[in-house]
C-alpha cells in the first residue's frame, strides 16, 4: 500500500526532532519486515522467508520514510511531550490524561517485564499516542494492528482509540510493545526469529497480540484439523500479509512458545534467549537448552495440538456459531418456502378464474 504525504519542512529536521525526543539514536535494522509469501505445499509455505527479507538498507530507508510521514502528519496538530525519568510520551494534545496514565504505568510495566524476562530495560523508550485511527493506519500501512514498535529508535506507536476496546488496554499494549523493544535491545535481529519474538511478547502480555482479530479465534484449530499449518521456519523473517494467514502466524507463535514453556519450563526458554543474545543461532540454542532441534520441536508441538483438538472439541468450541448458522439457514429456508407457497396459491387462484 502506498502512502503519500506532503511535508511542511525538511526531512533532516524531522529526524533530528525524533532523535532529540528519544535522547539518542542507535544504528541497526528495524522490526519492519515487509515480505511476500510463497504458495502452500504439503500444508506449509514452501518459500523460505529469509530469502525474501528486505535488505537492511531498504528497511532503514523505509523506517526513515515512516518517521518523516509520522511527524509530517502530526505537524499541523497540536502535540504534547511528557518527559519522565524512564520514558518519554509524545501525544496528540487531547490525550494529555492518557499520556499521564501511560507515564504512571510505565515503571510498573518495566519492572514486571524485567522480572519475567530476566533482562534490564537499559534504555529510555518513547511512547507515541495517536488519537485518530486513520492517522495511525496511514503510519502503519494497515488497519489490522493496534500498535507497532521500532526497536532502532526505542519507539512504540499506539493507536489510543483502539486500546479502549476489549481486549486491548493501554497497559497490556505498552507491555507487548516494550517486550519487542527489550528483546531487540538485547538480541540482534538476525538471531531473533519473528515467531519467537512475537510468541514471547504475547506470552508476557497475557496472550494479547497487537493484531485486531476481525474474525473469531479458531484459525489455529482449523489448521490443526486440516493439517495446513504455516511452517515455523517460514515465520523466521516475517509474517504473511494476508489477514487469515497473518492471524494464523500470531496464533502459531503464541501456541508454540506456550508449548515450550509447558514442556521445558520458563528457565529453559530464558536460557535459549541467553544463547541468542550471545550470537548463537536459534537451531543451536534449542539443541543446547531443550536437547531437540527446531524441526523436532515443531513436530512434537503439532502432535500435542492434534491430541488436544479433535473434531468433537472443535464443534463444542464453536457450538454457538454453528447454532447461529443453522438458525440462519432455517430462516432462509422458511422464507423461500413461504414465497413458493404464495406463488403456488396465486397460480391456483388464476387457474380457478380461468
Amino acid at each position: 500500500m502506498g502512502v503519500f504525504v506532503r511535508l511542511a519542512y525538511h526531512p533532516s529536521r524531522v529526524i533530528g526532532e525524533a532523535n532529540r525526543a528519544e535522547g539518542k539514536a542507535k544504528a541497526g535494522a528495524t522490526l519492519l519486515r515487509k515480505t511476500d509469501y510463497g504458495g502452500w505445499k504439503g500444508g506449509a509455505f514452501n518459500r523460505d522467508m529469509n530469502a525474501q527479507r528486505l535488505p537492511n538498507r531498504i528497511a532503514l530507508v523505509f523506517t526513515v520514510f515512516l518517521f518523516v510521514m509520522f511527524h509530517g502528519l502530526l505537524h499541523a496538530a497540536q502535540r504534547g511531550t511528557l518527559r519522565e525519568k524512564g520514558v518519554i510520551v509524545l501525544f496528540d494534545e487531547p490525550l494529555k490524561v492518557a499520556a499521564e496514565e501511560a507515564a504512571t504505568l510505565y515503571p510498573i510495566i518495566k519492572k514486571e517485564l524485567e522480572n519475567r524476562l530476566a533482562r534490564p530495560v537499559n534504555f529510555r523508550p518513547t511512547v507515541v499516542l495517536v488519537k485518530e485511527s486513520e492517522t495511525f493506519r496511514r503510519m502503519a500501512g494497515t488497519s489490522l494492528i493496534v500498535a507497532f514498535a521500532l526497536p532502532e529508535k526505542n519507539l512504540m506507536v499506539i493507536d489510543y482509540s483502539k486500546t479502549r476496546t476489549d481486549p486491548f488496554s493501554i497497559e497490556t499494549t505498552m507491555k507487548h510493545e516494550l517486550c519487542h523493544l527489550l528483546l531487540h535491545n538485547h538480541i540482534k535481529e538476525e538471531n531473533l526469529p519473528k515467531w519467537l519474538d512475537e510468541g514471547i511478547c504475547q506470552w508476557v502480555s497475557d496472550g494479547l497480540s497487537e493484531i485486531i482479530m476481525t474474525q473469531k479465534r479458531g484459525v489455529l484449530d482449523e489448521a490443526i484439523l486440516s493439517g495446513r499449518y504455516i511452517s515455523i521456519r517460514a515465520l523466521t523473517g516475517g509474517f504473511p500479509r494476508d489477514e487469515r494467514y497473518l492471524v494464523l502466524a500470531y496464533e502459531e507463535s503464541k501456541s508454540l512458545v506456550e508449548y515450550m514453556i509447558s514442556a521445558f519450563g520458563e528457565e529453559a526458554l530464558l536460557s535459549v534467549l541467553n544463547d541468542l543474545e550471545e550470537g548463537t543461532e536459534v537451531d543451536e540454542a534449542l539443541l543446547r537448552n531443550l536437547s531437540i532441534s527446531l524441526d523436532e520441536l515443531e513436530s512434537r508441538w503439532h502432535h500435542h495440538l492434534r491430541r488436544k483438538i479433535t473434531w468433537v472439541t472443535y464443534l463444542i468450541n464453536h457450538l454457538y456459531e454453528i447454532l447461529f448458522f443453522l438458525a440462519a439457514v432455517a430462516m432462509i429456508y422458511g422464507f423461500i418456502r413461504g414465497l413458493m407457497k404464495k406463488r403456488a396459491y396465486r397460480d391456483e387462484e388464476e387457474e380457478e378464474r380461468e
